[in-house]
């Protein structure tokens, strides 16, 4: 596992601080309703991440590559449940006649999305393929990918959640605020596509 410390810290690197759905809907909370508010975001996003690694690391790997419909299953499910956050970060707060006041994606948004969401499945199910070895040093090897990939959670979460405070400060209008939730939707719409190409 030594010798592959340093690979799987920069595949934790590469994966946990690129745009992604997490990584946004972070973004968005901490812009729209301050750091305070996208604590639940985040904290949904590091627990439930962990706990999708441990799980598949406890032989839903396996599960994956005898019934791959159950992926598409969740590709098809997350990719849903995208498109409606994407629809609330741009309109969800708005209706014909006046604008409502939105609310911040909960714990309970993001740490159940973990398990249909198909960017954190893959990179799980890569990382486990890639680092850990299953017939000599399973639990070692398990126990470090956790560690490691629990710690990129939090380091990614705690940026991009500063990221969408940071830009706040440049927020002079509701112009602006609406534009900067139309990016995010639009991003993760992006997201989408990208699961598909």
């Amino acid at each position: 596992m030594t010798s592959q410390l340093f690979p799987m810290i920069l595949f934790g690197i590469a994966t946990a601080f690129s745009p992604g759905p997490n990584n946004i809907m972070t973004s968005y909370t901490a812009f729209n309703f301050g750091v305070r508010k996208a604590i639940p975001t985040m904290l949904g996003v590091i627990i439930g991440w962990t706990l999708l690694i441990i799980l598949l690391q406890l032989g839903s790997a396996s599960i994956f590559q005898r019934y791959q419909f159950i992926q598409t299953i969740i590709k098809v499910s997350g990719s849903i449940y995208l498109l409606y956050m994407a629809y609330k970060l741009s309109f969800g707060g708005q209706t014909k006649d006046k604008k409502l006041d939105p609310k911040p994606v909960t714990f309970i948004n993001t740490f159940f999305f973990q398990f249909v969401n198909p960017k954190s499945i893959i990179i799980a199910l890569t990382a486990i393929s890639m680092f850990v070895d299953t017939k000599n040093n399973f639990y070692e090897d398990s126990m470090v990918l956790v560690l490691i990939f629990f710690i990129m959670a939090i380091g990614s979460q705690a940026a991009w959640c500063l990221m969408g405070k940071y830009l706040r400060k440049f927020a002079t209008s509701e112009q602006f605020i609406q534009n900067f939730n139309y990016t995010m939707s639009f991003l993760l719409i992006v997201c989408v596509i990208m699961f598909y190409v």
